[in-house]
């Protein structure tokens, strides 16, 4: 046996090329996929990294927000996501670029205390602090650093 080896901080589970379904009352709400995956039960965290994709669907099950980033986590206690790393989140109606954001399962949140881009038909938005409902149908930048309207982009 290995002296240096902590048996704690070995993953319980560990995928490559994984995916995973998050469901409520039996609708799916997101599905995860990750290049790379380690379930951690001391922890009660799953790592994510080689690329992740998140897609989250509405009450009907239709895609609305699809979310990449480089690398994240996911705390199995809440079922919040954490994704780090040129994090970029797409819908219909906006664009945001941040380098670290965490999506909260409890009321289906994107929030983020780091500098943002946001870019929908409308405006570019810049600034730190945001949150927004998982559709970026209505979001708050919290300190503003920079706006303009798309008809001068």
């Amino acid at each position: 046996m290995n002296p240096s080896l902590n048996v704690e901080e070995l993953p319980a589970q560990e995928s490559w090329n994984a995916t995973v379904f998050f469901s409520d009352s039996g609708k799916t709400t997101a599905i995860l996929k990750a290049g790379h995956l380690q379930v951690l039960n001391e922890s009660r965290e799953t790592l994510l990294d080689q690329n992740i994709k998140i897609d989250f669907y509405d009450e009907e099950e239709r895609k609305t927000t699809t979310l990449t980033a480089i690398r994240g986590r996911v705390d199995d206690a809440t079922r919040d996501l954490y994704a780090m790393d040129s994090v970029v989140v797409v819908s219909d109606s906006a664009t945001i670029e941040t380098e670290e954001l965490k999506w909260r399962n409890s009321d289906k949140k994107i929030v983020s205390d780091k500098f943002v881009t946001i870019i929908s038909p409308k405006e570019k938005i810049q600034g730190y602090g945001f949150e927004s409902d998982q559709h970026l149908q209505n979001y708050v930048i919290y300190n503003i650093t920079y706006v303009t309207r798309r008809d001068t982009l």
